[in-house]
């Protein structure tokens, strides 16, 4: 295998927010940001080629000589999934799903690109990147009788929207190297983030998106769960401007200035993301003698502290936004590096992809 460069595009395709970050190698375990884009998009494209009209403007933005790129795909029809299964080779267990996905994950698989890894040690890098995290915990069998089982992760993405983006990127002047799982993404830029607290203590990561919530528990190195929650950005704004009757932007303005009326609108709206994350926490805490502590937030929504204030009141917890980009050098020009405070909190999947390739 031809070895990767030494710079990259990290583009995650969000359904609201196009981002992407351009990573350079620095030594073999550095990396320096030298730049960061973001862009509003449609939630759907028809096409390769609308595809295509918004990554332009994106990449235009972004700049640099970066020819390979990192694709994280976020979509409520993705497949991802921690399965156990007797010890088997992942090139017969990734034919097995593709023959007959519907027994083992309830679902027809057959539209869809699947890969797959073991949850704890994996390294595969197949169409949907599951296989990025490298954790060394050894923590992933399970005796069953005189049966041993594994832990894997499952990915997949409908086979027509793998189709799409690989079209689309091919137009561009960028070289589509990996397709990832936006999550799988957010769990890899932690790890490399935060390696102390990835490899020595239970943590969960909340992602708010515009149209899903993404919880993912891990500890000590072990993706435990993952679960995608019904509720983002999209359904907060809609509860806020009583389904468009007030402007958005009006909306965005009064939760900043603390307004008592969108303050509690927020709230109550959020109880129903804060109800799931705290089933989740419940359901980790009872089948595991761990506890979880604190809550660490990533996505557009979180740069709001009201929001953040009134998840941590519902669950109890602290919940505060990570950066991804922690044990980055940042080499910025200085209208970026002024932007940087404000966005970094929604880079975790762009980076997340970026540092995969990287990684390899």
């Amino acid at each position: 295998m031809a070895r990767r460069g030494d710079s990259v595009v990290g583009i995650d395709l969000g359904k609201h927010v196009f981002k992407a970050v351009a990573l350079r190698r620095k030594g073999d375990s550095q990396f320096v940001l030298t730049s960061f884009a973001s862009r509003q998009v449609p939630e759907e494209f028809a096409s390769a080629d609308n595809l295509v009209q918004e990554l332009k403007p994106l990449l235009r933005e972004l700049g640099g000589s970066a020819k390979n790129c990192a694709i994280a795909y976020s979509d409520p029809g993705v497949i991802l999934r921690i399965i156990e299964q007797p010890d088997t080779p992942v090139e017969l267990l990734r034919n097995g799903l593709r023959l007959n996905g519907l027994a083992v994950l309830n679902q027809e698989c057959k539209d869809f690109v699947l890969d797959i890894a073991p949850v704890a040690c994996g390294d595969a890098d197949g169409p949907t990147g599951t296989g990025g995290h490298s954790a060394e915990s050894g923590n992933v069998a399970v005796q069953s009788g005189v049966m041993t089982k594994t832990k894997y992760l499952v990915g997949g993405m409908l086979r027509s929207a793998v189709k799409q983006i690989s079209t689309a990127v091919a137009k561009t002047r960028l070289s589509p190297d990996v397709v990832q799982l936006a999550p799988v993404c957010s769990f890899n830029a932690f790890e490399f983030a935060y390696p102390e607290i990835f490899s020595s203590e239970a943590f969960l990561l909340l992602d708010m998106g515009h149209s899903q919530s993404t919880v993912l528990i891990g500890s000590k190195g072990e993706l435990v769960l993952v679960r995608s929650i019904d509720y983002g950005g999209k359904a907060l704004m809609q509860a806020l401007t009583a389904d468009d009757a007030l402007d958005a932007e009006a909306a965005r303005m009064m939760i900043q200035q603390g307004d008592e009326g969108m303050t509690e609108i927020c709230r109550n709206s959020l109880s129903r993301l804060a109800t799931e994350v705290r089933n989740s926490i419940g359901f980790f805490e009872g089948q595991r003698e761990e506890s979880i502590s604190r809550i660490f937030v990533s996505g557009g929504l979180a740069r709001a502290e009201t929001v953040l204030q009134a998840l941590s009141d519902e669950l109890g917890l602290p919940c505060e936004i990570w950066d991804p980009l922690e044990t980055c050098e940042v080499a910025l020009p200085a209208a970026k590096r002024q932007a940087l405070p404000n966005e970094f909190v929604s880079l975790n999947v762009a980076c997340g992809a970026a540092l995969e390739y990287l990684k390899h």
